[in-house]
C-alpha cells in the first residue's frame, strides 16, 4: 500500500511540475519559463526530432493528389515546360533535405521574378509522388473554383 501511494503522489508531482512548464520545440532543446514560474524552476529536456513534413511523408509513403504547404531553398530554376500550359520550374530543397520540384502554371499565375539560388520560397499546392522526390503543381488559383487554388510566396510577394 505504501509503494502505491508513493507511486501516485510522484506521478501526481511530475503532472503538477510538468503543468508550471511551458516547453518550446527549440533546436537546442532547453525549457522555458510558464507564466508564474522563475528560471531556476525550469529544466533542460532533449529537442523532439522536427516533424515529417506532408511532403516528405507523401514521398515515403509513394502518395500523389495531396495537398500540401511547406517552404524550402532554391536549388535551381529550370526551363519553362512550354507543352500544353505554360509552367516555371523550381527545384528546392526542403529542410530535411528531400528536393522537390514546384510546376507554376504561368498562364495562370504570374511569373516569379528572377528566382536566385538559396533563397526561401513557401508553396501551398498538390503533391504528385515520383523517384525523385516529387512535384508541386496547382500553386495557383482555379479559375473555375473547382479545386483549391494554392500559391507561392517569394520576396514578401504572393504569387497565385
Amino acid at each position: 500500500m505504501l509503494k502505491k501511494s508513493a507511486l501516485l503522489l510522484g506521478v501526481a508531482l511530475a503532472a503538477f511540475l510538468l503543468g508550471r512548464l511551458s516547453v518550446t520545440e527549440q533546436t537546442h532543446g532547453t525549457a522555458t519559463p510558464a507564466a508564474g514560474t522563475s528560471e531556476s524552476q525550469t529544466s533542460s529536456y532533449p529537442s523532439r526530432p522536427p516533424a515529417e513534413s506532408a511532403v516528405a511523408q507523401a514521398y515515403r509513403q509513394k502518395r500523389s493528389d495531396l495537398p500540401v504547404q511547406g517552404e524550402g531553398r532554391i536549388i535551381k530554376s529550370l526551363p519553362d515546360d512550354t507543352r500544353g500550359s505554360r509552367h516555371q520550374r523550381l527545384l528546392i530543397a526542403m529542410p530535411d533535405g528531400q528536393s522537390v520540384l514546384i510546376v507554376h502554371n504561368i498562364d495562370l499565375a504570374p511569373r516569379l521574378l528572377d528566382p536566385q539560388q538559396g533563397e526561401p520560397i513557401a508553396f501551398k499546392g498538390e503533391y504528385v509522388w515520383n523517384a525523385k522526390g516529387g512535384l508541386v503543381h496547382w500553386t495557383h488559383h482555379d479559375p473555375a473554383g473547382r479545386h483549391p487554388g494554392g500559391w507561392l510566396e517569394y520576396r514578401g510577394k504572393t504569387y497565385q
